[in-house]
């Protein structure tokens, strides 16, 4: 295999990340579903007459979610790959790749809570 340096490299990765969200997008309606809400909060939280580290703030809270989800996504499959049948261990990953987007959302809604309040 080629091990791939520089420029090439960083092609190579763009490529297989783009890959991984479409994946995600088909695959997942959760995603599916953050994605449409940042695409109404994104341009609502830039008009939004506050300052430009709250703008700031709002956003990178919307991207943590789906960064999380992305993770638990990625989690959930890799699980499901191993074996459908029920796993204690695999139940408990599962859960807790849950309980981190759970605590992702939460800080969005404060987040926003906090400087639009």
């Amino acid at each position: 295999m080629i091990k791939r340096t520089g420029f090439s490299r960083l092609l190579f990765a763009t490529h297989y990340s783009i890959k991984g969200l479409r994946a995600a997008f088909k695959s997942e309606a959760a995603i599916r579903q953050e994605l449409m809400a940042m695409s109404l909060l994104i341009p609502t939280a830039l008009l939004l007459n506050i300052s430009t580290v709250e703008k700031l703030l709002l956003v990178v809270s919307l991207f943590i979610v789906l960064i999380t989800e992305l993770l638990n996504t990625a989690i959930e499959k890799l699980c499901d790959h191993i074996t459908t049948d029920f796993h204690e261990l695999i139940g408990r990953a599962k859960d807790i790749g849950s309980a981190a987007v759970f605590v992702s959302l939460l800080l969005a809604i404060i987040t926003w809570l906090s400087i639009l309040w």
